[in-house]
């Protein structure tokens, strides 16, 4: 279903606040810091995810509108073409009610033409109101489709902005986490990702579609986690979760904030293999349920597709679409 053309919160975070580790005291503060960093590039990146989301929706809908414009002016040629028709018929095929009355051959005739005069009267008058109901209706869409269009386009600026914004502070933070020791790397990835769990030999999901997404996502374990990426070969946390779903017939949004106001809710303790399970509020991380308190999902850069406990910091809540 299309949204309306409502304004987007693009808020960026700050690229001061993404201190470079050779300004920490000790290796554990830098540690810190680019954990710090990690959180903040996934929070900007579903940020981006989220705005292209709606940018389609609303492009989208400036589509719908151009297209009931196009409706309505077919609709005006016609019913035009019908008025002209009308009155050229009651201009010389139909009589005045005057010249009726001296034609008439008897009282039936004069009544059987004056009568086809009201007719025509009538119709042309339906007509018009018809003529002016479509020429109303094409004003209206033209007037959406032109705010559908601006809303757009100032959309997409922003974007373009915030992906140029992301991309210096991706860059920023390789050059930090390379920086690092390899234990110290190690340290980033599990603060942001929690510790990594040995995957059950087999997940059994309640539905055939629901064990597709399973198995889909599990095949995906040890691919790289890239922001923006959604697969076959990479993906970030929403690009796991969308191209999982894909497999089983269902489109989702490349967004994690999108994806988690789809379904309905699902409480922590009634939760099932393939069910969607998101962190942190806004919501900027998400993952799919596997069973036995685990979940399958893309966690953070430096770190691949993998297996990880769902009691990692920042558990918000679940939603089932299946």
């Amino acid at each position: 279903m299309l949204t309306g053309v409502a304004g987007l919160a693009l808020a960026l975070v700050p690229g001061a606040a993404v201190a470079a580790p050779g300004q920490a005291s000790t290796p554990e503060e830098a540690t810190r810091l680019v954990a710090d960093a990690t959180h903040q590039l996934e929070v900007v990146t579903e940020q981006v995810n989220d705005a292209q989301v709606q940018l389609a929706q609303q492009q989208a809908a400036a589509a719908a509108a151009a297209q009931t414009v196009a409706d309505a002016q077919t609709q005006l040629q016609s019913l035009g073409a019908q008025l002209d028709e009308v009155a050229v018929s009651a201009y010389t095929g139909n009589p005045s009610g005057f010249a009726a009355l001296l034609t008439s051959s008897s009282p039936e005739d004069f009544i059987a033409q004056v009568g086809t005069l009201d007719l025509i009267a009538g119709h042309t008058d339906d007509l018009m109101t018809q003529v002016s109901a479509a020429a109303q209706t094409a004003a209206d869409a033209r007037s959406a489709a032109d705010a559908a269009a601006a809303q757009a386009q100032q959309t997409l600026d922003q974007v373009g902005a915030q992906q140029a914004d992301l991309q210096q502070q991706i860059t920023t933070y390789q050059a930090q986490f390379a920086a690092l020791s390899t234990t110290q790397q190690a340290a980033v990835v599990q603060a942001t990702s929690g510790p990594e769990v040995e995957a059950p030999a087999a997940v059994v999901a309640d539905t055939a579609a629901a064990q597709t997404v399973v198995d889909t996502a599990m095949a995906q374990r040890g691919d790289p986690y890239v922001w923006g990426a959604g697969g076959p070969g990479s993906f970030d946390c929403s690009g796991l979760t969308a191209y999982a779903y894909a497999a089983a017939g269902i489109s989702l949004p490349h967004s994690s904030a999108a994806q988690a106001q789809l379904g309905s809710p699902v409480a922590r303790g009634d939760l099932q293999p393939g069910d969607l399970v998101y962190f942190y509020s806004p919501v900027s991380h998400i993952g799919i349920y596997i069973g036995n308190g685990m979940m399958v999902h893309a966690p953070t850069s430096g770190d691949v597709v993998k297996v990880s406990s769902i009691d990692m910091s920042g558990y918000a809540g679940a939603r089932r679409l299946l």
